[in-house]
């Protein structure tokens, strides 16, 4: 259908798809069922939001640096357990650097002990 030269407008080209259609040489477009676009609703809705949590990880970063709190160059999962203990103890008005490292779980406190030796 596209491939129609000439100059067109929207009622010429209205007239000749009604006149395709009638002759039946238009092909159906493809309806998937009813499961295949509840799922594809679902794979959308869930895509957006990790999207929109993506943002506010994002978000949160940029205002800890704007805050002058390099969090991001000390942890590599701002939103992670130990970033989220050290946040909680700098709201709480925590400023010494080794309380705050004390905070560090798992991995983190492994590279700690590593720097310690």
């Amino acid at each position: 259908m596209k491939a129609v030269p000439g100059r067109k407008t929207d009622v010429m080209d209205a007239e000749w798809i009604a006149k395709l259609l009638r002759h039946g040489l238009l092909k159906a477009s493809y309806i998937p069922d009813r499961n295949q676009r509840e799922l594809r609703e679902l794979v959308r809705y869930r895509r957006s939001i990790i999207e929109e949590r993506a943002r506010q990880h994002n978000r949160i970063q940029k205002v800890l640096e704007g805050a002058n709190i390099k969090l991001g160059s000390v942890v590599s999962d701002v939103m992670g357990v130990s970033a989220r203990d050290m946040l909680d103890a700098i709201a709480d008005g925590e400023e010494d650097p080794e309380k705050l490292a004390n905070f560090a779980r798992r991995t983190m406190k492994k590279k700690k002990e590593e720097l310690e030796l």
